[in-house]
């Protein structure tokens, strides 16, 4: 069973862009009793070991590692309620953009985080996504 969660976007906080409320929330709340997924940072690395070249291949392959480890724990893309993504370029913004809006976009969207950082664990990783999950 999925646990209800209450996403949070008063009008007293600034006003999601229609380009992200699929994408987006500011806030999200799950009620007490939820078993918590936490899914450490994932990166474009394919389960033979292999790094995917190009921003949008280790994306993809990031959200497929996270989409396997929600599985694992009997959990969908629904029962995520905040996601942080790390780039190392600002210019892969609008590409992650569009990667979410088709893979993972949602009438009730998680809290999101985008970050860009200078470096990530290895010089030829260009994104890492780190996951929490909630269900009953």
């Amino acid at each position: 069973m999925t646990v209800t969660a209450s996403r949070r976007n008063p009008a007293s906080v600034w006003a999601r862009p229609e380009q992200f409320r699929s994408i987006y929330s500011h806030a999200v709340e799950v009620s007490a009793g939820a078993r918590l997924l936490l899914i450490s940072g994932q990166i474009g690395v394919a389960p033979d070991g292999t790094i995917r070249a190009g921003f949008a291949a280790q994306c993809e392959q990031a959200m497929d590692n996270v989409e396997a480890l929600l599985a694992d724990a009997k959990m969908t893309t629904a029962d995520v309620v905040k996601i942080t993504y790390f780039l190392t370029r600002a210019e892969d913004l609008a590409s992650l953009g569009d990667i979410r809006r088709r893979r993972w976009a949602s009438a009730e969207p998680p809290a999101v985080t985008t970050i860009v950082v200078a470096a990530l664990a290895r010089a030829d990783y260009l994104v890492e996504i780190e996951v929490t999950a909630a269900a009953r």
